[in-house]
């Protein structure tokens, strides 16, 4: 399904809000999409852009899960399924992305926002960056965008594959960011791979996919993408800053490699996809791809049942790991096999089926009733841990991880018991109680 397609979708069951007024692209739209965090909007009416903008349209999971027609609780199989049996996506020789095609760049022309008071400018915050090396094939990966000139983005590069592909091809390479992405290929260009894997094979696995090559350089791009931008990552550098990032502060001011437009494709009546940085469609792109990884490291040294990155913990730093506990050791073992699943991750509560690990009082109620710091808390300092966190070392970004075995001893001693009483269920709408009182 295309992201226009979900929209369609959701505008037809009562789940869009519609925005018709008009709407400023700098700090009014932001605020607006803040304000409905969690709901899908549409606004269309921007002032000084022809194109629509759409945000929040993937930001529960209950949009992921109704995007894909399954279960909430079975988007972690699909995700494992996929990473453990991609499938190559089709190419078609023509494509909706392709309907109009701009040579002439100006990017102020596209509703791009400015989205906090101290941003470093305007940001495409929902672009996958395909690109293409000659040996490994492609790549497909977030990277944030600060509009620094009329064709030109200061373009946000982590050392991993952009950077090795930068690397292998002499500084500069040939790159198609895509705006307006079923959330198939979102979580897919969010999910760590190896280097040589094409990450658009997990989405194809996720929802079948179409693939088109770009119109002026040699990448193939999704066919049913709302925009795509072509052009190539320079030499030239740019500083790239401030931008509100998962943990909703500010990341550090960089220099960054200048990412510069050369030709912009997009279907006709396009949508632009807003990504509002820090809230929850932020969080659970960036989050939910690391559950499957957690889940199966978990798995491989007691049964796993269920894994929650927490939106409290920026979708990033911390994790509720649900387990069928056979030995006492299970708990320790999960923390230990959670911090490998998920690098980031600083904070690891485990805890038994009884325990629903999307409610924080569930979870906070098995702490308080099934965990000893003496005897159930697990400190790892010193750790590798995640730039995005403030409180981290600077410059190496140094940590201390812990976990907290929140699970209920197997043999009960001393006529203690750890089990959540059960109420009886009273038939309210009996009473004339339909509805609460």
């Amino acid at each position: 399904m295309s992201f226009r397609s979900f929209i369609e979708k959701l505008d037809s069951e009562g789940k869009l809000v519609r925005v018709k007024k008009k709407v400023s692209p700098h700090l009014e739209a932001a605020g607006v999409l803040k304000e409905l965090d969690g709901k899908p909007v549409l606004f269309e009416n921007v002032e000084g852009s022809e194109f629509q903008v759409a945000g929040n349209i993937f930001s529960t999971k209950e949009l992921a899960a109704d995007y894909f027609n399954c279960k909430q609780s079975d988007l972690i199989k699909k995700l494992l399924r996929a990473l453990e049996r991609p499938s190559k996506p089709e190419t078609v020789e023509r494509a909706p992305c392709q309907e109009v095609v701009e040579k002439n760049v100006d990017l102020s022309k596209l509703p791009i926002l400015f989205h906090c008071v101290k941003d470093g400018g305007p940001y495409v915050s929902s672009g996958v960056v395909f690109a293409r090396d000659r040996e490994l094939g492609q790549n497909a990966s977030f990277h944030r965008g600060m509009i620094i000139g009329r064709n030109k983005f200061a373009l946000r590069i982590l050392p991993r594959h952009l950077q090795e592909f930068l690397n292998r091809n002499g500084g500069e390479v040939d790159v198609a960011m895509c705006v307006g992405l079923g959330v198939n290929a979102l979580l897919a260009g969010a999910t760590s791979v190896d280097l040589g894997v094409d990450e658009m094979t997990l989405a194809n696995s996720l929802e079948p996919l179409k693939m088109v090559k770009a119109k002026t350089v040699d990448i193939l791009v999704p066919a049913d993408a709302e925009f795509i931008l072509e052009g190539r990552i320079i030499k030239e550098t740019h500083s790239e800053g401030p931008f509100v990032d998962l943990t909703e502060t500010y990341d550090v001011v960089r220099e960054q490699q200048v990412f510069e437009v050369r030709a912009i494709t997009h279907r006709k009546n396009a949508v632009w996809h807003a990504l509002l940085p820090g809230a929850f469609e932020h969080k659970l792109l960036m989050g939910m791809p690391r559950e499957p990884t957690i889940f199966k490291e978990v798995n491989k040294v007691c049964k796993c049942l269920d894994v929650s990155i927490t939106p409290g913990g920026c979708s990033w730093l911390h994790a509720v790991i649900q387990i069928e506990k056979r030995s006492e050791e299970d708990g320790c073992k999960a923390i230990e096999a959670a911090f490998i699943g998920h690098k980031s991750l600083k904070q690891a509560i485990v805890v038994d089926k009884d325990i629903d690990i999307l409610n924080p009082m569930d979870v906070e109620w098995a702490v308080a009733t099934r965990f000893q710091a003496d005897a159930d808390l697990v400190v790892k300092s010193k750790q590798n841990g995640s730039s995005l966190d403030p409180s981290s070392e600077p410059k190496t970004s140094l940590t201390c991880k812990w976990g907290l075995d929140a699970t209920k001893p197997l043999v009960v001693k001393e006529g203690k018991d750890f089990s959540k009483v059960q109420f009886p269920k009273a038939d309210l709408k009996k009473l004339g109680l339909a509805g609460g009182v």
